[in-house]
């Protein structure tokens, strides 16, 4: 088993430095900061909807495992004919992927991080733009953004692929955990309209058996999985950094998705080398981003963000 340290011996923060400034480049001209207009330092004392007690603070402040668990998200998400039909209908992520991306990831950093009332502004926001899309799939199936059984389909994607992302490319995870980080954050989702989340490991991992027979991997998925294979990130080197951070979360699938997906032998062979690659670099990626909203949120509780460094 991996061990997990929040921290960097001295001697190696100062040989990995050169490293750790081009990781801090590429994750500030990929996703910049102060953009979202989200106070994370005031109110004073303000636990926000988790609080620094949570294991989803601890899990949410693992960059790596974040992105490419979201990433795996979005694979799992393209199989849901009806999920899938309302970004296909109504974003824009042919032309602005990434910016779909940002505003992804400003939303769960603010449910996260944010103080309560700003974290509650969030969800009553796309709670309202949820509510006025819909329309018909492919096949004229209606389908709503805010159909209760849709808003738990992709909350349950993106839990499953933060917390396999925070085992894999963060700290390990044991059950007893992983079933507190899916118990606390089916409020948010639930907040949004979903209903009957999950709550536990076990009980993903039977939902996912329940949904299997409604995914399929279409023409729509793969016309938006071919844009998410192209996308480019503001940063150097971006088609090598997509393609790592994309295999990275394509390791994470479950079996019978990559299955679904048509992941083939080549393919999961490069998954897995991009996986090891991941976790080779997780510590500097902790060492280049010591100033995010998890320590920012602990000083606003009046802690040392080292508080995070342990399971509660």
């Amino acid at each position: 088993m991996r061990r997990y340290d929040g921290g960097m011996p001295a001697m190696l923060r100062t040989l990995a430095a050169p490293a750790t400034a081009q990781i801090r480049r590429w994750v500030l001209g990929a996703f910049p900061r102060g953009q979202s207009g989200i106070e994370y330092d005031l109110p004073a004392g303000d636990p926000g909807l988790f609080g620094p007690a949570s294991v989803t603070w601890r899990v949410h402040a693992e960059f790596p495992g974040m992105l490419a668990g979201g990433l795996c998200a979005l694979m799992l998400q393209t199989l849901h004919p009806r999920a899938l039909a309302a970004v296909y209908d109504h974003s824009n992520f042919r032309e602005d992927l990434v910016g779909r991306l940002r505003r992804t990831t400003a939303f769960v950093a603010g449910t996260t991080y944010a103080p309560v009332g700003e974290a509650g502004k969030l969800i009553a926001r796309v709670r309202a733009i949820h509510a006025r899309i819909e329309g018909h799939t492919a096949d004229g199936q209606p389908y709503r953004a805010d159909a209760p059984e849709l808003l738990a389909w992709v909350h349950v994607t993106e839990a499953y692929g933060f917390l396999e992302g925070c085992r894999r490319y963060g700290r390990p995870v044991p059950v007893h955990i992983a079933d507190r980080y899916y118990d606390e954050t089916r409020r948010v989702a639930e907040a949004l309209g979903a209903q009957a989340v999950p709550a536990s490991e076990a009980e993903v991992a039977g939902y996912f058996e329940r949904v299997r027979p409604q995914l399929r991997l279409d023409d729509r998925a793969r016309e938006v999985l071919e844009v998410l294979a192209a996308a480019k990130l503001p940063v150097p080197a971006a088609g090598l950094s997509r393609d790592v951070f994309l295999r990275a979360g394509a390791a994470l699938l479950p079996d019978w998705a990559a299955d679904l997906l048509g992941r083939g032998p080549l393919q999961r062979t490069r998954d897995r080398a991009s996986a090891r690659m991941m976790q080779a670099m997780s510590p500097l990626f902790r060492a280049a981003l010591p100033d995010g909203l998890a320590p920012r949120a602990c000083r606003r509780m009046g802690l040392a963000p080292q508080v995070l460094a342990h399971w509660p």
